[in-house]
């Protein structure tokens, strides 16, 4: 199990719009996630600064960048880009951090 921690950014006035998006979750979305071996999945708000922290666990990195493949991760990346900072292709502009600290 790999943690993940990764940070973007949601737009200035689009705070409660992304969560309530998010308490709105696909179905289709969720399962994606997990099939691709993700799970413990959390996003954190700072709206100071409109940076967003997320923290998931997941079984194999190599295994959860191919869930950017699928329809459905494409399909939710449009329907996000609208309120949040993305690249070209949809997907949101997000910076990997790198673990520094755990304890069980």
């Amino acid at each position: 199990m790999v943690r993940k921690g990764i940070v973007m950014k949601v737009y200035e006035g689009f705070h409660e719009e992304y969560q309530r998006r998010h308490s709105q979750i696909w179905p289709e979305m969720v399962n994606m996630i997990h099939e691709y071996g993700a799970k413990n999945y959390s996003i954190f708000l700072d709206k100071e600064t409109n940076t967003l922290f997320g923290y998931l666990e997941i079984e194999d990195e190599e295994k959860w960048n191919k869930s950017s493949e699928t329809e459905i991760c494409q399909k939710w990346w449009a329907y996000m880009k609208d309120i949040m900072k993305t690249n070209a292709d949809n997907s949101p502009v997000s910076v990997d951090l790198k673990e520094v600290f755990h304890m069980d």
